[in-house]
Formats: C-alpha cells, structure tokens, sequence
C-alpha cells in the first residue's frame, strides 16, 4: 500500500524520464487525472489515456523529449505538501516557480489548478508540487 499516491505519481513520472523511457504507466485516481490533464495543458507531457480496468484504473502518459538533445521537458518534479507537513497557501501568498517559467499544482475548493489560474480565480489552497 503506498501511504503518499501523489509522491508516488511524481517519483514514477521522474525515474521513468531519468531512465528515458517513453509510456510510464501509472495508477489512477481522480487527483492524478486532473494533474495529468494540467501537465499536459502546460506542455510537459506528450499525451495521456485514461483506461479504466474492473477496481481502479491507469494512466498511461507519453514523456515529453526534446528533438535536438534528447533531454526530457520536466526538469524536476518537487512534492511541496506532504502527509505529515500539508502547505497551505491564500490566493495573495500562492508561489511562482523559476519566477514563472514553472508551474506549482494547487488543489484548491474550485478544483486542481496551477497556482497562476489560482491567483486569477482568487482562490488559495493547498500547494501540491512544483513543476519545471
């Protein structure tokens, strides 16, 4: 049983860009979905498919490569809330990473969101991890 799924969703998407593979195939959950859908939206994964099996289901995301150098799109993949720290933000105080250039995922009242449609939609919540 995994204790923390988001951090084993973010570790999975890491070693598999590390080790250059092309599909990582994670399990799925309606958190992981709409996290997939936002790196997706922001152009850090090729494409995903959602195949639902009898209990919980899977996500199958295609990594994002560049052309010339081969290097992966995700620099780094960083577990901001965690089960024994959560971090909580108002809509004022929510983060930018690499002073915009990156990404941070919130979970917020109004759904999973970055923090930037956060800041528009005047909502805060909790700051899952941070993408670049």
């Amino acid at each position: 049983m995994v204790t923390d799924p988001i951090a084993d969703y973010l570790t999975r998407i890491r070693n598999a860009n590390s080790a250059g593979h092309r599909v990582v195939e994670i399990p799925a959950s309606n958190l992981k979905k709409e996290m997939t859908k936002i790196l997706f939206d922001q152009g850090y994964i090729l494409s995903y498919k959602f195949e639902d099996d009898a209990l919980q289901g899977t996500i199958k995301i295609a990594l994002k490569y560049d052309q010339v150098t081969k290097e992966p799109v995700i620099k780094k993949l960083e577990r901001i809330s965690k089960p024994g720290l959560r971090k909580y933000a108002g809509s004022p105080e929510l983060p930018r990473v690499l002073n915009g250039l990156g990404i941070a995922i919130v979970s917020t009242s109004h759904g999973v969101m970055t923090s930037k449609q956060a800041k528009k939609e005047n909502v805060g919540g909790e700051v899952l991890c941070y993408v670049y």
